[in-house]
């Protein structure tokens, strides 16, 4: 690890200011990303800025819109565990326990489940090109073992993915994230938090360096009679996504009238189609019905040599989640879908 040095920050203005001196300046929470990082010298860092003093940003608010605002510094588990979090949102709640161990939901934070890395191969090694590492150097997945790259949205510069569960269960629920900065407050919607590769694969997201993103707001409707979270993967626990599915719906006289998709592990972001969603509404829930939607989201995916699989696999993966929605009973350990 580089030499470093590690400044507590008092207040939001304090780590605000503290980012903007240097970008090799960096926010730490819980650490669960940033450590690996700088220990792998996949970056550098001059300053630390610790944020756990911020008590403001661990809390569950209600807001007047009656939807709820989540802390940033709030852990997953704090989080997936909270009463209103598993009575009201509770596709959130699923998602973030389907996401790494016990033990790092303990510690990760909201903030930070939005901020982490992609788990590419290639960019936790220095030694090999990596356009996200090193801009213009290449990408070596391409050519590379790329069984757990992206299938949408990927082009020449990056086809790595976004690894968060929890991120995958905010998209559908159309949350907003609200972050600080020298220029002051604003909110961002959370489908134009996370961007694609594009000519800038180094960015994750359209957060600039110097804001703080300080709580997740969360809409009223949470979809708590009809939802699903699919997580498909190598073995049952500690490991990212090959493919994961937020499915939710609000269910009137037998007929959807509102529809929620999201993907996880197939781009470089959680991946949603709106068109997918509204040739679901006015329509029966059922199976040929979610075949068409599955086709939508995943038109146009594209995979390489070890990957091909999770194309496929996404659109029955669709499917099966839209169907276990109907029934989140279904979701109890143990217990078989009616498929």
């Amino acid at each position: 690890m580089n030499n470093l040095s590690y400044q507590q920050a008092g207040n939001i203005d304090t780590a605000v200011t503290l980012l903007e001196q240097t970008p090799a300046n960096r926010i730490i929470a819980g650490g669960t990303n940033i450590i690996d990082l700088l220990k792998y010298f996949v970056f550098e860092a001059d300053l630390l800025v610790d944020i756990n003093a911020l008590e403001d940003l661990k809390q569950v608010q209600k807001l007047n819109q009656d939807g709820i605002r989540i802390g940033a510094l709030l852990t997953n588990a704090e989080t997936a565990y909270h009463p209103i979090i598993e009575k009201h949102y509770p596709l959130l709640s699923k998602a973030i326990l389907a996401g790494a161990s016990a033990q790092i939901r303990n510690m990760a934070t909201n903030g930070g489940n939005l901020l982490q890395r992609t788990r590419c191969y290639y960019y936790y090694d220095p030694e090999v090109p990596c356009n996200k590492r090193e801009p213009g150097s290449g990408c070596s997945a391409i050519n590379g073992f790329n069984r757990i790259h992206a299938i949408l949205g990927h082009n020449e510069q990056c086809i790595a993915v976004f690894p968060s569960d929890m991120c995958v269960a905010l998209a559908a629920l159309d949350a907003n994230v609200n972050v600080v900065g020298k220029n002051g407050k604003r909110s961002i919607r959370f489908g134009d938090f996370h961007k694609l590769p594009e000519n800038t694969p180094q960015l994750d997201n359209n957060l600039a360096h110097s804001e703080l993103i300080t709580g997740i707001d969360l809409p009223a409707r949470g979809f708590k009679d009809h939802y699903s979270y699919l997580k498909l993967r190598d073995r049952s626990s500690y490991s990212f996504a090959l493919v994961s599915v937020a499915s939710a719906f609000d269910i009137e006289d037998g007929l959807i009238k509102e529809a929620r998709i999201a993907l996880g592990g197939v781009a470089h972001k959680p991946w949603r189609i709106r068109e997918a969603e509204e040739f679901l509404l006015n329509k029966t829930p059922e199976r040929k019905h979610f075949e068409t939607a599955a086709q939508i989201l995943l038109h146009g995916a594209v995979g390489f040599e070890h990957n091909l699989f999770k194309i496929d696999l996404a659109k029955r993966a669709v499917v099966r989640n839209c169907l276990m929605a109907l029934k989140p009973d279904t979701q109890r350990p143990g217990a078989k879908p009616s498929l």
